[in-house]
């Protein structure tokens, strides 16, 4: 795979898009076998932080506020999932040529990490993408597969670059990636088990649509071929409505209802069955709760049948997984209040299912950045009473609390998370829960979700 990359690249004009992880990871790959001449582009001034880049005589540095004019003159873009395309001027760009392949800017033609992986290892790929769900059911199934076969990686939007990994990637190794939408734009190959959990509303200030961003994910599937295998939620809208003979590989539904379908992995009785074989008793005794994290659990046993894993192994593993960090993470208990730190809900579903999940949640601790979704949902939930005391938070929070209509519900409108946690300390009744679901993205006042969660557990501790 390497030599195929590799030759690839040679005598090309190649740009880096981008300078973060999959930036790095991409400059220090190339620079491991080759002095090739490389263009690195970055909005930012990147020989700031990187001065190791100013004994490279074989770079070019372009930053700025035009960093992506004259994307065209290159033979190969490799992008990094953080650039946003949508910003790029094309009023400059010939679109009379069809010599590229990117859906809205057929003169650029663009590649990543991802694209390379797929198009020359796609065979040993497992690709998992959602608008939530993706980490859990990407890690879930990759201890899965390695407590029967060690030769995985795992690989992707979960934090790790592909390039980061590639030397350690046997000709027989699996390669479970978490992949991003932005990372699928222009992806045009398909990895070998595919699964899309969920297509819900987010990342509209990127993609710029739902539709847009809904099929940046279903490229999932798009390329895939007769002998791949498609896995998707078959009872949630709009994927099922998504899915028809356009896409080509082994479909496998996954349903939380009873439906004996062929190839639908559903819930009957006690038992996830999956073609009239019981995989799963829904009652064993498992760390990860809530329904969600049972469809997550289904898409991992189906992934498992596919690949003819030691199923006994298979439900050791799932019962004794742990979770990821801000995901429903149990904090502690203080004063008598059970503290759940959930900073990776972006989105209005994830903090719905918090919700559930927990049962006896009594505050609830949300709001962020307003991407411009539609909160609708969650706040004719939260209208029904379900938690007793809402802290809102800027933007989104803000919006929420001037929605709710329930007079026994008590809203608070509070700017700082450490004044969140003080208020929350003193209303919440004992032996319930207080989460932080924001239900929105942390980068208003912080740089991640995973900074926000830290925050929420400090200041809770």
């Amino acid at each position: 795979m390497i030599n195929s990359i590799l030759n690839e690249l040679k005598g090309k004009n190649v740009a880096i898009l981008g300078f973060g992880t999959e930036g790095k990871a991409t400059y220090h790959f190339i620079r491991r076998y080759s002095d090739m001449k490389l263009t690195i582009i970055d909005k930012r001034n990147i020989l700031e932080d990187n001065s190791y880049l100013n004994d490279d005589k074989n770079i070019s540095v372009i930053y700025g506020d035009d960093y992506l004019n004259d994307l065209e003159k290159y033979d190969l873009v490799i992008k990094g999932p953080g650039v946003v395309t949508k910003d790029i001027d094309v009023s400059n760009i010939n679109f009379s040529s069809d010599n590229f392949f990117t859906k809205n800017l057929p003169n650029i033609n663009f590649s990543s990490e991802l694209e390379l992986l797929l198009k020359y290892n796609g065979k040993n790929t497992i690709g998992v993408t959602a608008t939530k769900g993706k980490s859990t059911t990407s890690t879930l199934a990759y201890e899965v597969i390695k407590a029967c076969n060690p030769n995985v990686k795992l690989l992707g939007n979960i934090g790790t670059a592909i390039f980061d990994e590639i030397e350690s990637i046997r000709e027989d190794t699996l390669c479970v990636v978490e992949m991003s939408a932005l990372q699928l734009e222009y992806v045009v190959d398909s990895p070998h088990i595919g699964v899309i959990i969920n297509l819900y509303e987010d990342h509209l200030d990127h993609a710029g649509s739902v539709e847009h961003y809904h099929q940046d994910k279903l490229n999932m599937f798009k390329y895939q071929n007769s002998s791949d295998y498609a896995i998707y939620s078959k009872d949630i809208e709009p994927l099922n409505s998504y899915i028809d003979s356009k896409y080509k590989a082994h479909k496998y539904g996954i349903c939380l209802k009873n439906d004996n379908s062929e190839n639908t992995t559903h819930i009957d009785g006690d038992y996830v069955v999956l073609n009239n074989e019981k995989l799963y008793n829904i009652n064993d005794e498992r760390i990860l709760i809530g329904e969600h994290n049972l469809r997550n659990i289904m898409i991992v046993l189906t992934i498992a049948k596919i690949l003819n894993l030691d199923m006994e192994k298979v439900i050791n593993t799932i019962n004794h997984f742990k979770g990821l960090e801000h995901r429903l993470q149990y904090v502690g208990t203080y004063d008598g209040v059970l503290y759940y730190d959930d900073a990776i809900s972006t989105v209005p579903i994830s903090c719905i299912n918090a919700i559930m999940s927990l049962q006896k949640v009594d505050t609830l601790i949300l709001g962020g950045l307003d991407r411009g979704i539609s909160y609708q949902d969650l706040i004719d939930y939260l209208n029904t009473g379900v938690v007793r005391n809402l802290i809102c938070m800027p933007e989104t929070g803000y919006k929420i609390a001037d929605s709710i209509t329930n007079e026994k519900v008590n809203v608070y409108k509070i700017e700082l998370l450490e004044d969140a946690c003080k208020k929350a300390k003193e209303i919440t009744y004992k032996n319930m829960i207080c989460v932080l679901s924001p239900a929105a993205s942390s980068y208003n006042y912080f740089k991640n979700y995973i900074e926000k969660g830290n925050a929420f557990q400090k200041y809770i501790k």
